[in-house]
């Protein structure tokens, strides 16, 4: 997931977590309105709750899950030694309309980071957030700040593939190894960035696993496909419409822009061609109104939305509209275990991407407590890493992309 264009009044901050810090961060409870205990990708808002369904390939066929036992513990052995001010960092939207995304993130790399240093005194790893707000002219003057302090080894994010691609060469150059839990643009890795690894399917597998199900399984005939104007939001659009094939009414696809709020247009145009589904490619931002509207105006359509949705901000912005909507993510739901860590050390319930980024952040942990403690070394321990995490084994090809992706299926009820 996640792009290139975001508003936002706020001031970047940089935050800060000691070995023995604090377990929160600040300002980011009160971002969410979830407080369940839900295991599903994302907790519940108004009675509504996000549940997995099935985990699917790229024909859309639905494929056995992970079993979280076998996952890599961030905790080890307890034995780690490595020298006092050992980082890394998170880098990502903690502020902006959509700052969830990357909070959910953030405290994912936070629990493991917790993990680890409560389990191992000899090794207190640090960890040092930089908010992008999402955006990646703000992320080329963010990036640079992480590349210049030495003391990061290992960086999780870039959060959105907007900011990404917008630093790619930046981390490359400097030899900082970045590891991505919900980039999802397919074109990242195409770069000849040497550093980059994306720990969740790319979009060119989202399009046709999605597609194939909504299809297949679902057994819609006619789907009207509605793009926002983001870096996420086109690339995915373009890959959902040509796996739907004749699935996709041209007639009724629509571009919106990211910021709108009037869909009125829009709403009209798929009115008229009474769809099946209505996939929507682009944030929760635009697409908790944009449910709304539909609903609104005599819609029957399932509403179809991508991870770019998924997360329990869609839900309180949407209201009812939002029940009976199929959202999708590459990323995995929380384990039940996971999911109870996570509330206690955050005040919040696990959301989007939250997994990977524990995931993520538990590998640069385990390369750190294997004494891979410089630039070059943490990178070919990445390199070189295949191991199970709890959403996914961990595995990549030369350009960063993991050698066996899979989609997630949810449901709104």
């Amino acid at each position: 997931m996640l792009s290139s264009t975001w508003r936002s009044r706020s001031t970047r901050g940089v935050l800060v977590i000691g070995a023995a810090a604090a377990l929160v961060l600040t300002g980011c409870s009160d971002k969410s309105t979830n407080d369940s205990g839900s295991t599903g990708a994302s907790g519940d808002a108004g009675g509504l709750s996000i549940q997995p369904v099935a985990q699917v390939d790229i024909d859309g066929k639905q494929v056995p899950t992970t079993d979280p036992a076998k996952a890599a513990d961030p905790a080890g052995d307890g034995k780690a030694t490595c020298a006092p001010g050992t980082t890394i960092a998170f880098a990502g939207a903690l502020t902006g309309p959509n700052a969830a995304l990357g909070i959910n993130i953030a405290n994912g790399v936070k629990l493991s980071v917790d993990q680890h240093n409560k389990a191992n005194p000899g090794c207190k790893i640090e960890l040092k957030q930089f908010d992008t707000e999402g955006d990646p002219q703000k992320a080329t003057q963010v990036i640079p700040q992480i590349v210049n302090d030495k003391s990061i080894i290992g960086l999780v994010g870039p959060a959105f593939s907007g900011e990404s691609k917008a630093t790619g060469k930046i981390l490359s150059d400097a030899g900082l190894v970045s590891l991505t839990s919900s980039a999802t643009n397919a074109t990242l890795t195409q770069n000849g960035w040497t550093t980059f690894f994306r720990g969740l399917a790319n979009d060119d597998v989202q399009g046709p696993s999605v597609a194939k199900y909504l299809v297949g399984t679902a057994g819609y005939k006619k789907v009207c496909v509605i793009q926002d104007n983001s870096d996420y939001g086109t690339g995915l659009a373009k890959s959902i419409t040509e796996g739907l094939g004749a699935a996709a009414d041209p007639a009724c696809a629509a571009s919106i822009k990211t910021g709108d709020k009037d869909f009125s247009a829009t709403v009209t145009k798929v009115a008229s061609a009474n769809p099946d589904a209505v996939f929507y490619s682009g944030y929760y931002a635009e697409g908790a109104p944009l449910a709304q509207q539909l609903k609104s105006g005599g819609v029957k359509a399932v509403f179809v939305g991508p991870d770019g949705v998924n997360d329990p901000q869609f839900l309180s912005q949407a209201g009812s509209s939002a029940k009976g909507a199929t959202l999708t993510c590459p990323c995995g739901p929380a384990p039940e275990t996971f999911a109870k860590d996570y509330e206690a050390l955050n005040g919040q319930a696990s959301g989007v991407y939250s997994v990977e980024a524990y995931d993520l952040a538990t590998i640069l942990g385990k390369g750190i407590d294997s004494g891979k403690v410089t630039r070059p070394d943490l990178l070919e321990y990445v390199r070189s890493y295949d191991g199970a995490g709890l959403a996914r084994q961990y595995k990549w090809n030369p350009n960063g992309e993991l050698s066996n992706a899979l989609i997630w299926i949810y449901t709104v009820k």
